[in-house]
């Protein structure tokens, strides 16, 4: 079965129609910029215009930088304030014209990962990163996804933790890799006396650059990079729209 997955992000909105069945763009991505302030309507409009040039008449399923209850977005965190209690179910469909299901961005890319990328079949907890404008989070127990959490916004030295260890904090701040490592490494440890997970999976644009930060980490859970890398987003958007399940676990994380 085919759907449009869109992921939108705070920099910017990306969709492609995706094959749920192999977890494959269909087509190449399209990437809009998003718009300055990143309000209700205007990025509505994008995710119409990537429908549009998709001549999509079909389900869109759409991965959302907020944490999402029955379609209504809840918080707003890299996004306008005025999306806060919105419809987003309501508002994606009404302006594309196409039955349109919204979650949660980390929870879809998760979502993804745990059927096609790095934790397919595994049991035990794991923890999916999406590190870009801030931190996304998704976390899986036994394939099950505990969906809206927010740890992102965990305080670090007074601060939220995606004010530190996000990418745009890297690049706002021109980090070294090593100095980046080294407040990642902090915010794992955080995050390792939480929940003690299994795994850590790193996804976001900053996954094509595992190989200059992973190796740098120290925490004890084991960390890997996305399979899917910034492709999770669409797909699991994708999959989100028609409640796609992840793959019973079968195998512990080593």
């Amino acid at each position: 079965m085919q759907i449009l997955g869109i992921d939108v992000g705070g920099s910017g909105i990306k969709g492609a129609p995706v094959d749920i069945e192999t977890g494959k763009l269909l087509a190449e991505r399209i990437r809009i910029k998003t718009p300055p302030g990143a309000e209700p309507k205007p990025v509505a409009e994008v995710a119409a215009r990537i429908a549009s040039s998709f001549s999509w008449s079909g389900p869109i399923g759409i991965g959302f930088p907020a944490p999402i209850k029955s379609g209504v977005a809840l918080m707003a965190a890299n996004i306008s304030q005025d999306w806060i209690g919105i419809n987003a179910d309501e508002l994606f469909t009404a302006m594309t014209g196409c039955p349109c299901k919204v979650g949660n961005d980390a929870d879809v890319a998760g979502l993804a990962e745990m059927k096609f990328g790095a934790g397919k079949d595994l049991t035990g907890t794991i923890i999916i990163l999406t590190l870009g404008t801030g931190i996304g989070t998704a976390i899986f127990y036994n394939g099950h996804l505990l969906p809206n959490t927010e740890f992102g916004h965990v305080e670090i030295k007074g601060r939220d933790a995606e004010q530190r260890a996000s990418d745009a904090a890297r690049q706002r701040n021109d980090l070294s890799w090593k100095k980046y490592a080294k407040r990642l490494n902090r915010y794992l440890a955080t995050m390792e006396k939480l929940f003690w997970p299994d795994l850590f999976i790193i996804g976001g644009g900053i996954s094509k650059e595992h190989e200059k930060f992973i190796p740098l980490l120290s925490v004890q859970t084991k960390v890997v990079p996305a399979k899917l890398q910034n492709e999770a987003g669409i797909v699991g958007a994708a999959l989100f729209n028609q409640g796609v399940a992840t793959r019973r676990s079968k195998k512990q994380v080593k």
